[in-house]
């Protein structure tokens, strides 16, 4: 895989390890348990992609994913995030969860484009990418997963999808368009979070 792959992964692992610390820490869990809550968070859907690719998980196979994910908790550690005041780390999470979010959803995509997958499994191997570590984690912790109550969560994931499979269609797909993508989406979701937007419900 090109290297903007590469890079993006670690981004997604080191922000989704520190949503994964906080969410730790919020519902008090002992240290094997934000170890746990980190590593279900950075890799799970990675790993679940990868089974979906039927090829040896990345996080099994490099160095870097379980590299990046010790040293995030390390300096998240050193820098007491478990500390912070709970408004700041609100917004700590949100936007460590966010990053991990667009990153993950830029690898899923890249990783179905690589394998010649539809528009349909680009979008769908992009969601579970981004969604499968924070539900796993949520799971085990007994928590209503985020995906389910947070409308403009998975959206982000699918409009990310839909973007990189619209550039792929195109022939465009290069860092530059991209790290554009990236950023546009992490804007909409600090957007829709900030001013409450939510996707139409349906009426009892």
């Amino acid at each position: 895989m090109p290297e903007y792959f590469i890079f993006a992964d670690i981004i997604g692992i080191a922000a989704f390890t520190i949503s994964g610390f906080l969410i730790a820490i919020k519902n008090d869990l002992d240290i094997l348990g934000v170890l746990i809550a980190s590593s279900l968070t950075a890799l799970g859907g990675g790993i679940i992609r990868d089974a979906i690719l039927s090829s040896a998980p990345f996080a099994f196979t490099t160095l870097h994913p379980a590299l990046t994910l010790i040293t995030t908790i390390f300096i998240a550690y050193i820098f007491k995030l478990y500390k912070k005041d709970s408004i700041e780390r609100k917004w700590m999470f949100v936007v460590s969860d966010t990053i991990g979010l667009v990153a993950f959803s830029i690898t899923g995509a890249l990783l179905a484009i690589n394998a010649e997958y539809n528009f349909f499994g680009i979008v769908i191997l992009s969601f579970i990418t981004a969604v499968g570590g924070g539900v796993s984690r949520d799971i085990m912790i007994n928590q209503v997963p985020t995906v389910l109550v947070s409308d403009f969560y998975g959206s982000i994931a699918v409009i990310v999808a839909f973007l990189l499979g619209a550039l792929n269609f195109f022939n465009a797909i290069n860092e530059f368009n991209i790290i554009i993508v990236a950023l546009l989406s992490i804007t909409l979701r600090l957007l829709a979070f900030k001013r409450g937007w939510h996707l139409p419900r349906l009426n009892k």
